[in-house]
């Protein structure tokens, strides 16, 4: 009989579920999207009732005790409290006459939408969990334990991460109090510098938010890679930056929204959103100046973090830090040396953060020191789903290829074909990283446009991430550093961007994705064949789904994008599958 340590990330968007044992070492952790196929899983709860009872036979079969660990406190954010205090909205969600004006540019429906989902994402939180549990292990021993939101995010970053000490940043939208958070990591203890508090703290989160919708996206959809896709293709707009720093200022550890013409300053934007019928491009400059000014101010909280800290590690959380694009630029804009950004750094995140609060938590000085965390935490597909559907199919080609399959894949790629591979576990976190990937020969440009007309349907200007040998990184980009989880954009080398033309962005630059052997062998052993073929030791990388969708989690939801899509080949672990040909 065991310990075992379920954490729920309860926010509204972005739910997810992990599980830690009582020796500290992780199960499991995926974001509930996967399973239900749902983009963010908006409004869904993270202990899916008819996946438990599946995860808990897998991963918790001998369940002594088990803490069920959210990351979120029990109680309603600030915001949700002054709102309600100021009497913008009553009982039933209406706005008081005198206060129309004042909250109108806050888009106050929008506001009413998030209290309502926040609300409903704590009060259920765990109920389906006890459910199973108390049905599939009676005797089981049930505890709760819920944890400041920022603070499962340093956690996630910090006990992910390969220090024994760091400074740690969190950097987010909003949590229950503010949106940012900072800690000290040593000895695997946090100890928090500075909480924003406040509702009329600042939020670079809240301000990309707002960007993405300037530019004709939607940030509930989770569109703020498109922002950063489309900043490469404009230029530096001073007024509309001019209008940015009058809306953010960062001062310390501290960002705030100044009180003096807040509203009549954040009026003054309209004017440079784009409506659905002007082309994307024409946000390009208002994409660009609002990257640039994130940028600016994200360096400034951090360049003062170092001061404070002195420490060169960084590890670094929360919504923002999903910004690839300023990512691999922190350490050439601060003194960190090294910075540690986990595979999963938004709410899903929260989900391990959690687990892992509780199980240092109740072990105290017995926690046995965290081990390098591989991004591989998720479902697999078996073999079996696959040799059942070669046994009743009677249109694809289905071969099992179990010695020569990365060979095998690596020649077709090199003749130009796309594949769709998938291995093992699924990655935890947004971007595929080598187990639930679409590949491609990297050399041509007219590959990029290929995949995102007839494979992602998506825009055109949205770039591709190469995956590259580690120790061939340094070859092909400028200030190289190790973005294991691809999460930082670095500038490739002019000597080599002919070369590798599907997977550099207009500016010269690729968020990347080193692999090592010792991470990931399949994925390591597919490139290398490559390498052999074609003297390219990297290949075009991108998520297996399509526009709207998250990463493909069933066989099911493999063969829909294989069948529906321009996919040349299928790799599903040793299988190597084809579509019939025309004769």
């Amino acid at each position: 009989m065991g310990n075992y340590y379920i954490g729920l990330s309860v926010t509204y968007h972005d739910p997810a579920l992990a599980i830690i044992n009582g020796h500290g070492e992780v199960l499991f952790a995926e974001a509930t999207e996967r399973f239900l196929q749902n983009k963010r899983a908006l409004n869904c709860e993270p202990d899916q009732l008819f996946y438990l009872p599946q995860l808990l036979g897998d991963y918790c079969p001998d369940a002594k005790t088990v803490t069920i660990a959210t990351n979120w406190r029990k109680q309603r954010p600030l915001y949700e409290n002054m709102v309600e205090r100021l009497g913008i909205l009553s009982a039933s969600g209406l706005l008081k006459t005198g206060l129309k004006k004042l909250v109108s540019p806050l888009e106050n429906y929008q506001l009413h939408h998030k209290m309502a989902c926040q609300h409903n994402a704590i009060t259920k939180a765990g109920l389906n969990l006890v459910r199973v549990l108390r049905e599939q292990q009676p005797r089981c021993h049930i505890r709760f334990a819920d944890f400041d939101h920022h603070l499962t995010h340093a956690a996630m970053a910090c006990y992910s991460s390969p220090f024994s000490d760091a400074a740690c940043a969190v950097i987010d939208s909003y949590g229950e109090n503010g949106s940012l958070a900072f800690y000290r990591y040593r000895n695997q203890q946090l100890h928090c510098l500075h909480k924003s508090k406040g509702f009329a703290s600042g939020s670079l989160g809240f301000f990309y938010m707002k960007l993405t919708e300037l530019c004709g996206f939607s940030w509930l959809k989770g569109e703020e890679w498109k922002v950063m896709g489309l900043a490469s293709y404009g230029k530096l707009n001073p007024e509309l930056y001019s209008i940015f720093e009058q809306l953010v200022t960062v001062n310390g550890l501290d960002c705030q929204h100044p009180k003096q013409d807040f509203f009549a300053n954040l009026a003054k934007l309209e004017r440079f959103k784009r409506s659905q019928d002007q082309a994307i491009e024409w946000a390009a400059d208002c994409a660009y100046t609002g990257q640039l000014f994130f940028a600016d101010k994200a360096s400034q909280l951090l360049n003062h973090l170092g001061a404070v800290t002195q420490m060169e590690n960084l590890a670094l959380a929360g919504g923002c830090a999903l910004n690839s694009s300023f990512n691999g630029h922190i350490s050439q804009r601060t003194a960190f040396k090294q910075v540690h950004i986990p595979s999963a750094p938004a709410d899903d995140g929260c989900a391990l953060g959690a687990a892992w609060l509780a199980y240092h938590q109740a072990v105290g000085d017995d926690a046995k020191p965290p081990r390098r965390l591989s991004p591989y935490l998720g479902a697999a597909i078996s073999d079996a789903s696959v040799e059942r559907l070669k046994h009743y199919n009677r249109s694809l080609t289905i071969e099992h290829l179990p010695e020569i399959i990365g060979e095998k894949t690596a020649q077709q790629l090199a003749q130009g074909k796309l594949v769709g591979w998938i291995q093992g576990r699924a990655e935890f976190g947004p971007r595929a990283l080598g187990n639930r990937s679409i590949l491609a020969d990297p050399r041509f440009a007219a590959t990029q446009d290929h995949i995102n007309a007839n494979i992602k349907f998506r825009e055109s200007f949205r770039p591709f991430a190469p995956s590259v040998l580690q120790e061939h990184g340094d070859d092909y980009f400028e200030h190289y550093q190790a973005s294991p989880y691809m999460d930082k954009t670095l500038t490739i080398r002019e000597s080599k961007r002919d070369s590798i033309q599907a997977v550099c962005h207009i500016d010269g630059t690729a968020r990347l994705q080193t692999v090592e052997y010792a991470v990931n062998p399949r994925f390591y052993g597919l490139i290398q064949h490559f390498y052999q073929l074609t003297g390219i030791p990297l290949l075009l990388n991108t998520s297996f789904n399509v526009m709207g969708k998250p990463l493909v989690h069933s066989l099911d939801d493999a063969l829909v994008v294989f069948m529906g899509s321009g996919l040349d080949v299928l790799v599903v672990n040793d299988y190597f599958i084809t579509k019939a040909r025309d004769e």
